[in-house]
């Protein structure tokens, strides 16, 4: 049931926050103001060097953690085994659905086409993550239910204050942001990324 209580938590926090750092040190600054601000899941990216210190420095954190960026199954296993609760690429990989389904945990490809969608599905995965979502309207969520009814969408990228809404609304799962609470932190430090994630929870009710 591991695999299934994820994915509910995923559906009842709504916004997932993605992590990009410099370093590992920016990451777990930036992922700490974004709990103290009220989100309870983080994608921490492979694209942040020594990410391993970063899970590790946010273990005892009551959050949902996943890896982000993950472009293989050796990657997919580190996250794991680091701590990782759900995997998301950036594009549907078939080889990422077995070992992720070997330890039961949620896999969320990164998907623009309907025939990708077809394939993660088959492959097992419960979410799809729509990116970039900025190449789309809320209204495609829509019209990938149409023949996909039983598909659930996170779409990323693109995602901010002025449109978070109008997703949720036009039936995501979740949403996931990142580049907003990164230009906060970076402009006006910890408590700017606090404030925003705060309001992101506000909005998503």
């Amino acid at each position: 049931m591991q695999k299934y209580s994820i994915l509910s938590q995923l559906a009842e926090t709504k916004v997932v926050a993605v992590i990009r750092g410099n370093s590992a040190d920016e990451a777990i600054e930036l992922s700490k103001a974004a709990i103290k601000g009220g989100i309870r899941a983080i994608e921490l990216t492979y694209t942040t060097p020594q990410i391993g210190k970063v899970f590790e420095a946010l273990l005892e954190e009551d959050v949902l953690l996943g890896a982000g960026s993950v472009l293989d199954t050796e990657t997919a296993r580190h996250a794991i085994l680091a701590g990782a609760q759900f995997i998301v690429s950036p594009s549907y990989m078939e080889e990422l659905s077995p070992i992720c389904n070997r330890y039961s945990i949620p896999y969320l490809p990164g998907c623009t086409t309907i025939r990708e969608m077809v394939k993660s599905l088959e492959g097992g995965s419960d979410i799809i993550k729509l990116f970039p979502a900025n190449n789309f309207d809320p209204s495609f969520i829509k019209s990938i239910n149409g023949p996909l009814p039983n598909a659930r969408v996170m779409p990323t990228g693109g995602i901010n204050m002025n449109n978070m809404k109008d997703w949720l609304d036009a039936g995501a799962v979740a949403v996931g942001i990142g580049s907003d609470l990164n230009k906060a932190y970076a402009a006006e430090g910890f408590e700017a990324a606090v404030e925003l994630s705060r309001k992101y929870m506000e909005q998503a009710g």
